[in-house]
This record gives C-alpha cells, sequence and structure tokens, in this order.
C-alpha cells in the first residue's frame, strides 16, 4: 500500500532530477503545482487516497486491464453492487463515482475513454479530454482532495500513448490552473508499463519526457525562463 507521503511530487522530481527541464514548454512555471502534481510508476489499486479512476467499460461491469484489477482489488460483487447503484451505464467521455468498497482509495471514479480511431482523431482527442475532466470536477464536487488517473484508452481502446499523455497532462493542466483546480491537493499520473515497449516509448518514459513541457520548473535565480 503507498500513501501520499510516499509519491514524490514534480517539485521533488526536479530536485532529484529524475525529472529534466524541457527544451520548450507550452506553459509557463507554477510553483504551487509543482507540488500538486505527481508521477507514480506502480499498482493504482495499492494507492492510499480519496479516489483512484478506473478506465471503465460503457455499462460499467468489469473488464480486463485496469478495469479488471480494480474490480478484483474492490471486490467484484461489493463493486457491481456499487455500479448497480449509478445505472450501470457512463457515457464515453463522461465519469460516475462510487465508493472503493475493499480498495484502499475511498472512492472509484469510472471514466469511459475514446475507441481510437484515426479518422476521428479531433472527436477521440475531446472525449478523452473530457475523461479527465470530468472525473477532475467530480473529486471537487465530493469535496475529495487526491485523485489519480490511469493512462486512459490507450490499452485495448487503441489510443496512441505518446497522443494521449499530451490530452491528459494538457487538461490537467488547465483543470489546475482554475479556481476549481486549486482545491485539490494532489493530481496523480499512475504509470504501470507492459512488456515490450522500449524504454522511451514506455508510459513512464513519454510522461518523463512530456511533463516538464505542461509543468515546467522554475527558472534557477538570475535565468530568463524559457518561452
Amino acid at each position: 500500500m503507498s500513501h501520499l507521503e510516499d509519491i514524490p511530487t514534480l517539485s521533488q522530481g526536479y530536485e532529484s532530477r529524475d525529472l529534466n527541464p524541457a527544451s520548450s514548454t507550452r506553459y509557463p512555471p507554477n510553483r504551487a503545482l509543482l507540488g500538486q502534481i505527481s508521477l507514480y510508476k506502480g499498482n493504482i489499486t495499492k494507492l492510499a487516497i480519496d479516489a483512484v479512476v478506473n478506465a471503465a467499460n460503457e455499462g460499467l461491469k468489469g473488464g480486463g486491464g485496469v478495469d479488471g484489477a480494480i474490480h478484483q482489488a474492490a471486490g467484484w460483487g461489493a463493486l457491481q453492487a456499487e455500479c448497480a447503484k449509478v445505472g450501470h451505464h457512463c457515457d464515453r467521455g463522461d465519469s460516475k463515482i462510487t465508493s472503493g468498497c475493499k480498495l484502499p482509495a475511498r472512492y472509484i471514479i469510472h471514466t469511459v475513454g475514446p475507441i481510437y480511431d484515426e479518422a476521428t482523431n479531433n472527436e477521440n482527442a475531446e472525449l478523452l479530454s473530457s475523461c479527465y475532466k470530468t472525473s477532475l470536477e467530480l473529486a471537487v464536487k465530493h469535496d475529495l482532495k487526491h485523485i489519480a488517473f490511469p493512462c486512459i484508452s490507450t490499452g485495448i481502446y487503441g489510443y496512441p500513448p505518446r497522443a494521449a499523455a499530451h490530452v491528459a497532462l494538457d487538461t490537467v493542466r488547465q483543470f489546475c490552473d482554475s479556481e476549481e483546480g486549486a482545491k485539490l491537493e494532489r493530481v496523480i499520473f499512475v504509470v504501470f508499463d507492459p512488456i515490450g515497449r522500449t524504454r522511451d516509448e514506455s508510459d513512464e518514459g513519454i510522461y518523463k519526457t512530456l511533463i516538464p513541457e505542461y509543468f515546467p520548473p522554475e527558472a534557477p535565480e538570475g535565468t530568463t525562463p524559457q518561452e
């Protein structure tokens, strides 16, 4: 089981040089966000925080990958009873909340990502962004302080991992820059890499490369921040 204090923030990641500044950035530095965001490699079902996000299917019936792991750890029967309370349905791009059942997390936020289709790339990105945004909105609505996301839609739904990471990071950055986003104490990106990808193309490698573009460190004193 991992507690919040076990998970380093981006600020700690930059200090330890586990993260390195990007050559160009998409957003300006924001010191507060460096203590609000984390990258964690491990098992999302072991996180003892307020909420974990489940990459669910529309029927909220459980499945493979993250969905299956969360159902198994939470208890299939107990979690299915919780899903029944919210109608056993969730539209793509939307999110529903249930108790965490047997998980160390208090709540599970179920979100349904898009099935990737190159012909409808813009619609895919909008739906994926909505998964992150509606999950964050639910967390704030229920006065939750911590939320952890897996990589949504990058498994059997076929969303290219690097493109999906751009959407995830951009959506979370925009939300955390808002008044509502400031109510969250920690947003955690959880990576759990499948066998077969190179280090650079692993989920961890992709996020370590892209995080500094969206959440850059402050420039050292006496220097000018990168544009």
